[in-house]
């Protein structure tokens, strides 16, 4: 690749943003340059990706920039429709692309924020003050992007004690509770109901395990592939429904299930009805990315119906992972598995979005922050994934680098490595000396201020003789 395409990436990136700039502005201000300033920060920034810091580093104003992100009615929304419209459209999601939906939590000093609230938090394995997002996220072997989210709020944000702090986040009066496998249907209905292409839908036990979203999901005929707990019931013979008698002669409301065959998945691994095969699905920089996988069709019971599913059992040095899906009956081990092994990249895609463009650094305390939030990370996001396809198609890699480094495969560009690019390209301000004192100035006087109404609180509290 020639250096100039280094030179270029601002240039890149400045066009990259005006295909979208339309989108962030309101019926009386164009706030396109804060968006252009605030992505270009998320993406060159290294640490503290707050909306005041990015302000600083990007030239705009603390209050300018806070007032842009958690008060300024430029539709987020939109925004992420537009990105969705452009990423559905690129070669590369036309065959084999897998959407996959997961939740991220960030731990969270207080319960101010929108949606904050002691709840469980995956990456810290326990109960934490954590705030957590659902998300979606559009993967193929060599590329992965966000596409849309949604925010959590916790069943106790609805209550009458809670009216004063969703006035003060605006919380949205259209927004009610909802579980977050139903925040992930609404997610993937969207992506289907405005035509982006994939294949199939992954998604961990959270969500696979709920019998009512893989219901619906059937129902709107989209293949998916959810985790399961080891001890999910199943049943290798359709069941029975039966509605026994009551005392009274009457039809009970609550069925019984009739079965020889039942059985938790976790026991049908040495059934011989299991079709198992060793699988090498793909090379990868580690190595080869390999495992035994095997399934059998079992049947499932919900609501006093019966279904037909998969059972997908894949094994590896490391864990035993039990899978359903409603893939068709002719559809292969091989293809089967390959669907299903694609849930590694939405961690790969939060892991992008905390690390490489701040997710975890962000502060505020409005619902329609945390919504713009969104929208100028997809969409940094997606420029860096755009970026690094562009350069796979139109450079190729030296194939004598294989003979030379004795490897099979050569590493692509990463996501961290078109960032560094980009900060040679388009420097970050520096400091004048004049700008580090009023900064030092600025934090003095709000510890001062802090200090006052500290002891102004004390003093409140001491009784009076």
């Amino acid at each position: 690749m020639p250096l100039d395409e280094i030179e270029k990436l601002g240039e890149r990136l400045q066009g990259f943003f005006d295909k979208f700039a339309t989108r962030i502005r309101t019926k009386t201000h164009d706030k396109s340059e804060y968006g252009y300033r605030y992505v270009s920060g998320l993406i060159r920034i290294e640490t503290k990706r707050n909306m005041a810091n990015i302000g600083r580093k990007t030239g705009v104003p603390e209050q300018n920039m806070q007032h842009f992100m958690s008060e300024s009615p430029w539709p987020g929304r939109e925004l992420i429709a537009a990105i969705r419209d452009d990423i559905k459209e690129h070669p590369e999601f036309q065959s084999g692309a897998i959407l996959v939906v997961d939740e991220s939590a960030d731990e969270k000093a207080g319960d101010h924020s929108a949606g904050a609230g002691r709840q469980h938090n995956g990456r810290l394995g326990k109960i934490e003050m954590s705030q957590v997002g659902v998300f979606g996220a559009l993967v193929t072997p060599r590329v992965n992007t966000w596409i849309d989210g949604e925010l959590y709020f916790p069943k106790h944000w609805f209550e009458d004690d809670y009216a004063e702090r969703r006035q003060k986040i605006s919380m949205p009066e259209d927004i009610t509770f909802k579980k977050k496998p139903e925040l992930a249907w609404e997610i993937i209905l969207r992506a289907k109901n405005n035509q982006v292409p994939f294949e199939a839908v992954d998604m961990d036990d959270l969500y696979g395990r709920n019998t009512v979203l893989r219901r619906r999901l059937d129902e709107a005929q989209i293949e998916y592939y959810g985790d399961v707990p080891k001890d999910t019931v199943v049943y290798l013979d359709k069941p029975k429904i039966v509605y026994p008698k009551t005392k009274r002669g009457k039809r009970s409301k609550r069925y019984q299930i009739n079965a020889q065959h039942r059985y938790e998945v976790h026991q049908l691994r040495n059934q011989p009805s299991m079709e198992w095969a060793k699988l090498t699905l793909r090379p990868n920089e580690r190595g080869l990315l390999r495992a035994r996988f095997g399934r059998c069709r079992v049947w499932t019971v919900h609501n006093g119906q019966c279904f037909q599913e998969w059972l997908l059992i894949r094994q590896d040095r490391q864990r035993t992972t039990y899978v359903l899906s409603n893939a068709s009956p002719n559809t292969s081990l091989k293809t089967m598995a390959w669907r299903k092994s694609h849930r590694y990249f939405i961690e790969r895609s939060n892991q992008d979005g905390k690390s490489e463009f701040g997710w975890d650094e962000f502060q505020a305390i409005k619902y329609l922050a945390w919504e713009h939030q969104l929208a100028l990370t997809i969409l940094a996001s997606w420029f860096v994934a755009e970026t690094r396809l562009d350069w796979m198609t139109r450079f190729e890699r030296n194939p004598a680098l294989l003979e030379q480094y004795e490897v099979d495969v050569l590493p692509s560009l990463s996501v961290g490595n078109v960032r560094e690019l980009l900060r040679a390209a388009l420097p970050l301000h520096q400091l004048s000396t004049q700008d580090a004192a009023a900064l030092v100035v600025k934090h003095l006087v709000n510890r001062t201020r802090s200090r006052k109404s500290r002891l102004r609180k004390l003093s409140d509290q001491v009784p009076e003789t």
